[in-house]
């Protein structure tokens, strides 16, 4: 049995001083691979770098919605040019929208959907961000759709059933973060429970959000998306094999993931 953390940020400071500690970690607790998402081109070489230590991680490019000031008239073709530079590229993003706290809508949505134009045509699934946006995204996704092809993830969901069902409709995969083991979470795991089994992922978006019970950990860490998957499994009353084969089996195939041989050989403890 083996689970695959869809969305990581290994390359943030806090991993520096002990990345080989923190991958043996995940060895150990049975995460066979991980996808390594981007906030913005500039990571490329060092998220890259990460991927040739470590086998089992494939990676994304793209620019985070809170990263506009970084949006250029070059950005998108570099964007381009990375994920056709290395085989290892299996998504673009995270890109998406994020209107929480910002006031550039409109360069959101255009960098958007810049970004879902190179997923298109490069047969590439989007990892989406997507805050305070849900009811503008899907609109945006409804438009595009008419005109085109898209695939992808909403990452680290927290919207309301309501919301999923949207994404749902157009053909998205729902990633569960540790969120879903938060106790006033409610609706995201109302979310949990409605996801098909062929539509399923979870991460951990570490450093970010450790999962109870590591909550008091200020860095997350891969190998605690079992603690995700060991909620998923609760809330869907199925066991946490049944959860890692369909998250693993659905990862690999939105991301077209290689099946690693020594993958195969990880165990996940069973308590």
């Amino acid at each position: 049995m083996q689970l695959i953390d869809t969305h990581v940020h290994l390359n943030f400071d806090s991993f520096q001083p002990d990345l080989d500690e923190v991958a043996q970690n995940w060895r150990e607790a049975g995460i066979a691979q991980l996808v390594h998402s981007c906030v913005e081109p500039a990571e490329f070489e060092q998220i890259r770098s990460i991927a040739d230590r470590f086998p089992e991680l494939s990676f994304a490019v793209g620019l985070h919605p809170l990263d506009m000031d970084k949006w250029t008239p070059d950005t998108a073709d570099q964007i381009r040019s990375l994920a056709e530079s290395d085989p290892r590229v299996v998504a673009i993003g995270e890109t998406g929208l994020d209107f929480y706290k910002a006031d550039d809508r409109a360069q959101q949505e255009q960098s958007f959907l810049e970004q879902l134009a190179i997923a298109r045509d490069l047969d590439l699934p989007v990892i989406v961000h997507c805050r305070d946006a849900a009811e503008p995204m899907a609109e945006m996704l409804r438009d595009w759709i008419k005109s085109g092809t898209v695939k992808g993830v909403m990452h680290c969901w927290g919207g309301t059933p309501e919301e999923t069902q949207w994404f749902l409709d157009l053909g998205f995969y729902i990633s569960f973060s540790g969120i879903v083991t938060f106790k006033n979470a409610l609706q995201v795991q109302e979310s949990a429970q409605m996801v098909p089994d062929d539509r399923i992922l979870v991460e951990t978006d570490c450093p970010f959000l450790s999962p109870v019970p590591k909550r008091g950990e200020r860095r997350n860490q891969p190998a605690n998306v079992r603690y995700v998957a060991e909620q998923v499994a609760r809330l869907r009353g199925v066991g946490l094999e049944t959860i890692a084969a369909q998250t693993t089996a659905n990862a690999r195939r939105l991301f077209k993931l290689p099946v690693l041989e020594s993958s195969a050989q990880v165990p996940v403890p069973t308590a």
